[in-house]
């Protein structure tokens, strides 16, 4: 088995559109939630809830005309957190094409270009958009990165809701470990916030009216979102040689599905996808020479960064499936929910929260949960909150990122600072 580790990033969120943006906007407490700012400038007066977390600035025109014909926001998003961590590391120049794969999650494809020629089919106005079926594939963000990068090796688009970042991460992770690639950007990104899709969460009643809190006593419901994360990854034998950034290092990947239900979640499904990351990491340690099973793992975990969607369910199910894994050292683990600063977006959540689990264990500073004030106390964990926290000064320090998704999909990934 071959190391693995992340040396390039890049993202599109509402609170800074490049990981160095991003990691400023955490350090200094800069939501992205605010009212929300449809296409048209006409805000919805049937919705009960005002505020998403929308990417601010984005400008695609340095997209060719092609580019832009055949795409809409949500793959315009993959392609430019594609160019980033693309130029980050470097990696299309010193990785065969086809050794290099290409995995993204998305889970409502390009509703943008979708929406639009619906309304236009049922007033019978006229044709539809002879694009609209590429421009609204799921897949279209990894078409488009593999053209723009020039690249040949696998790839695909992974769909599993709000786990989908993480299990491209994760099957990227696994791929390039086995030695079937070299590298691969992998990650995630969604553009979903359509009238009809936030009619459609309006009425599961599960968004909050105001903002969500992620583990708080008064917590009532998620805030949705938008955004993208590409991260590059590369063996550690490849990163060194050509003295590439190297920001962590991926351990495990571990993955279950609860079996139960498709919108409510239950702690067994979790519990066991965070065994399984563990013992994945592990594995990945035993072939690599060095030190380490599932119960030294089990102690080292320093920081955890949480689902947390502010659902009274989500936090509750989350917080049982941590306890159950790391029972009496629960509340000596760090940790924080960032979807007080970013909102959901839903299969992106999970690689932007990947990348801050990234910059957090660079940086050796865990986020803070903002909008929580205290930890409800049914939940027995040591939530950061009001302000970031210094982890370890030295040493290695290891780190969960969790997803659990609608229909019990669940992702964990561990990480390692480097």
């Amino acid at each position: 088995m071959q190391r693995v580790v992340i040396t390039g990033m890049g993202c599109l969120t509402p609170i800074g559109n490049d990981p160095a943006a991003l990691w400023q906007s955490l350090e200094a407490g800069r939501s992205g939630i605010a009212a929300h700012i449809p296409d048209d400038g006409n805000p919805d007066p049937k919705l009960k809830f005002k505020n998403t977390a929308q990417v601010r600035d984005f400008d695609a025109s340095s997209l060719s005309a092609t580019q832009i014909q055949t795409t809409e926001r949500c793959a315009q998003f993959a392609i430019f957190a594609a160019r980033q961590a693309a130029l980050q590391s470097g990696l299309t120049q010193h990785h065969p094409a086809d050794k290099i794969a290409i995995i993204l999650g998305c889970s409502t494809s390009g509703r943008m270009a979708d929406e639009p020629e619906v309304v236009r089919v049922h007033r019978d106005d006229g044709r539809v958009h002879p694009l609209a079926i590429p421009r609204s594939m799921a897949s279209n963000g990894v078409s488009q990165i593999a053209i723009d990068q020039q690249i040949t090796g696998p790839s695909f688009t992974v769909s599993t809701a709000c786990a989908s970042g993480a299990h491209a991460i994760g099957l990227a992770f696994h791929m390039i470990r086995s030695g079937m690639v070299s590298a691969a950007l992998a990650g995630a990104h969604e553009a979903p916030l359509t009238r009809v899709f936030l009619r459609g969460w309006d009425s599961m009643r599960v968004v909050s009216p105001t903002a969500c809190r992620p583990f708080s006593a008064d917590r009532d419901g998620m805030t949705l979102a938008e955004g993208a994360a590409v991260l590059s990854l590369e063996t550690l034998a490849s990163a060194k040689a050509r003295n590439a950034p190297i920001f962590a290092e991926l351990l495990g990947f571990g993955m279950s599905a609860d079996a139960h239900h498709i919108t409510q979640p239950r702690a067994e499904g979790p519990t066991q996808a965070i065994r399984a990351c563990l013992e994945d990491a592990a594995r990945t340690l035993h072939a690599t020479d060095q030190p380490g099973n599932v119960q030294s793992l089990t102690e080292q975990i320093a920081y955890i960064n949480a689902h947390g969607t502010a659902t009274q369910t989500n936090d509750a199910v989350e917080a049982a499936a941590i306890t159950a894994v790391f029972g009496a050292r629960t509340p000596h683990i760090s940790v924080s929910s960032t979807k007080g600063f970013l909102g959901h977006s839903l299969g992106a959540s999970s690689a932007i929260e990947t990348i801050i689990t990234a910059l957090a264990l660079h940086h050796r500073r865990a986020p803070f949960t903002i909008g929580t004030h205290a930890c409800d106390p049914a939940i027995s964990m040591d939530l950061i909150t009001h302000q970031p926290r210094d982890l370890a000064p030295d040493g290695p320090i290891l780190a969960l990122t969790n997803a659990l998704a609608f229909g019990g999909l669940n992702a964990i990934l561990c990480l390692r600072s480097y």
